[in-house]
């Protein structure tokens, strides 16, 4: 490309970078990746004096042109964040053909008007059966029969209803999330109550894991080890916030339950059996699945997807019988899932997080956070406050161990599709 370009290809440029960048973002990419691709954009095209930053919900764009003429700042604003991994390849491929200058800037933004007008890859009632099927999923993994993996579904499916219509009424998300929480606690409340014999409360954590944010968890920690704490800390509280959210519905029903006496013990709080037998190999197996479609990955991706929820889950039952700390072996296990994923995405030129995102759902921690409201519901402060802070450093272990096992191969491989557009690490030794 030219080292001069006018100022209407300059600001072209510009906004089709903004364009790109606001679309990462918003389906669900980590921030360096998204200023990164911003920048090689813009540089591609001509522009080289560019700075761009991003934060959780806003990216910017300046130019400074180094010939005298004024510079020109752009700003684009993200208002709905909704990861789309079918969308976020598409993406990809478009930033590669990008920087390889295979496209003209006329014909990209072209083809990125095609791309963000594009129909869902699955319709509708996929979509609205994925995250019920999550909360299956996860009852069988953590002990249930199939009437509570069938419970589980239906209380999932019945909460997220009830969030949908709160978000069309304008209702704020937290709610949103609250009452699907409570949904699912009310289901398992009401068998106990009938003193139904199945592991009624698996029911409240396959619809804790369907609601609990993997995704934005991954990204924070991403984002904060790649040096971005302005917009690791937003993630950070947005991550707060969704699980105060859960906390609050599960809560709020347990206090009721207790108060109008409802037997409700810490017998009741199950926990996935560190078993390889084949209900819980199962359960692994479906939470990959489920979870790679409620994320939109393209079909033919889904099969790795929903093995590494398999190998992940494998991983960390070897461990555990090795008498492995759980945090420790979580960890581990996340990086063991992050480098398998990085490989293979590598070999297909895909964003590994295709396959890692939906992996970790067997080791996110429902179960721990489920005991941790029970035994403030009965009273046992610091029991419970205990078993949250377990639940936040088992969440920290899941992000840092995949994000450990994606940056392991990135620095072994020559081939990784984001060392196109990652410059040199910052090295600031803290200072």
């Amino acid at each position: 490309m030219s080292e001069t370009v006018s100022d209407a290809d300059a600001n072209r440029a510009v906004s089709l970078a903004l364009r790109v960048g606001e679309l990462l973002l918003a389906n669900g990419e980590g921030t360096e990746n998204v200023t990164n691709a911003m920048r090689a954009i813009a540089r591609t095209y001509g522009v080289r004096r560019i700075e761009a930053d991003v934060n959780l919900s806003a990216l910017t764009l300046s130019n400074v042109p180094d010939d005298g003429r004024p510079p020109v700042t752009a700003e684009r604003r993200v208002r709905r964040r909704q990861p789309d991994f079918a969308r976020l390849v598409a993406l990809h491929d478009l930033v590669g053909e990008i920087i390889a200058q295979k496209l003209p800037l006329t014909v990209a933004r072209e083809r990125l008007h095609e791309l963000s007008s594009r129909a869902r890859i699955y319709p509708r009632w996929v979509a609205a059966t994925a995250p019920p099927l999550v909360a299956a999923s996860a009852a069988v993994l953590t002990g249930g029969d199939p009437v509570v993996a069938l419970a589980a579904f239906i209380a999932t499916l019945l909460g997220d209803r009830a969030g949908t219509w709160l978000a069309r009424r304008g209702v704020a998300e937290f709610f949103q999330t609250a009452v699907a929480a409570a949904v699912g606690a009310a289901t398992a409340v009401l068998m106990i109550w009938q003193q139904i014999p199945v592991q009624a409360s698996a029911v409240v954590v396959g619809a804790v894991i369907a609601l609990l944010p993997g995704r934005p968890l991954v990204a924070c920690v991403q984002d904060g080890i790649a040096g971005e704490y302005v917009t690791a800390t937003a993630r950070l509280s947005e991550v707060v916030f969704i699980v105060a959210a859960v906390l609050s519905g599960i809560g709020i029903m347990l206090t009721f339950a207790v108060k109008a006496g409802v037997p409700i013990t810490l017998d009741d709080a199950p926990t996935a059996p560190l078993s390889l037998a084949a209900p819980q190999l199962l359960g692994a197996l479906m939470l990959g699945l489920t979870f790679a479609v409620a994320l939109r990955v393209p079909p033919r991706h889904i099969p790795p997807a929903a093995l590494g929820g398999l190998i992940i889950w494998s991983a960390y039952v070897c461990l555990r019988w090795l008498a492995w700390p759980a945090v420790l072996a979580t960890a581990v296990a996340a990086a063991v899932i992050g480098l398998l994923g990085s490989m293979y995405a590598n070999r297909v030129r895909v964003p590994p997080m295709l396959f890692v995102i939906p992996a970790i759902g067997p080791l996110l921690p429902g179960s721990v956070l489920f005991r941790g409201m029970l035994k403030l519901s009965l009273g046992d402060v610091l029991g419970g406050t205990h078993y949250l802070i377990e639940a936040l450093s088992t969440a920290l272990a899941i992000g840092a161990g995949a994000i450990l096992g994606i940056d392991v191969l990135r620095a072994l491989s020559g081939r990784d599709i984001a060392r196109r557009i990652r410059p040199a690490a910052r090295r600031t030794r803290g200072y």
